[in-house]
């Protein structure tokens, strides 16, 4: 106990865990829809074509962040437009929008000199690494997310549930879910410095799944689902400095446990 209360006397692992909590419930409360809309996956894809903008940014010597947040919520409206345009299914949409951000970032890698060391935490995530103005900036988006999700949680719930019928309460669908896909993209970007690109997905989809273990209501798993997240990431750093282990995988087979824990002990119905 003294080890992990001491873990808390450096500023770099306060600012870690500040930042990963406040984008696990980001990526909690949104995971809950993504997930009851079967667009789990929109989140992997999203990732992988922020790789992509991140190779840019680099490249031309911009911050990561300043280029990676407006082009991958461009890209979520894109994976919206492609089935419109073309007819294709969602998960094609997903899929080329992923292709081509991962394409993009080889090249960039390829025209700069290879992989650096930014770009390559951009893959697997280095949350013990960041800075105080992406700390800021996380706290800022993450909770400007989180609240507008609640506030707007009726709408968001009726368009997860029935289309038709929130068409008919006035509901527009089709904003709403582009609203959805962009607030998706900036979670997805801030998670990544949390567990990288190969992992964010694990944060919008196993809390979601963990809580919808143990709640039955919408409004149970919406709560339940953000806390998870933190708990994952707040365990999964104390363990990752306690045992040197790389921190964004320890917050993802954290999550795998508490999942394989809730299948085996929640209550039967």
């Amino acid at each position: 106990m003294s080890e992990f209360l001491e873990m808390f006397s450096f500023a770099f692992v306060r600012r870690a865990l500040l930042a990963g909590v406040f984008v696990a419930i980001g990526c909690g409360v949104l995971g809950v829809f993504l997930v009851l809309r079967r667009q789990a996956m929109m989140g992997d894809g999203l990732a992988h074509f922020a790789f992509g903008a991140a190779g840019l940014a680099l490249l031309l010597g911009r911050a990561p962040l300043a280029l990676t947040l407006p082009l991958t919520a461009v890209a979520s409206l894109v994976i919206f437009m492609l089935p419109e345009r073309t007819g294709a299914y969602a998960d094609a949409a997903i899929g080329m929008v992923s292709t081509v951000g991962i394409a993009a970032g080889v090249i960039m890698a390829s025209v700069g000199g290879g992989f650096n060391v930014d770009l390559f935490s951009f893959l697997f995530g280095d949350i013990l690494a960041i800075e105080r103005g992406e700390m800021g900036l996380a706290l800022m988006l993450a909770g400007g997310v989180t609240a507008f999700v609640f506030l707007s949680h009726s709408e968001l719930f009726a368009i997860t549930y029935d289309e038709t019928a929130a068409r008919t309460a006035g509901i527009r669908p089709g904003f709403w879910k582009r609203l959805l896909a962009v607030l998706t993209a900036l979670v997805v970007v801030l998670g990544i410095r949390v567990v990288g690109m190969l992992l964010v997905s694990s944060l919008l989809i196993f809390p979601a799944v963990t809580a919808l273990q143990w709640r039955r209501s919408f409004q149970g798993v919406l709560a339940l689902a953000p806390g998870l997240g933190a708990l994952s990431v707040i365990g999964g750093v104390a363990l990752a400095v306690a045992l040197e282990t790389p921190a964004g995988a320890t917050i993802v087979l954290l999550n795998a446990a508490l999942l394989g824990g809730s299948l085996f002990l929640r209550p039967r119905r």
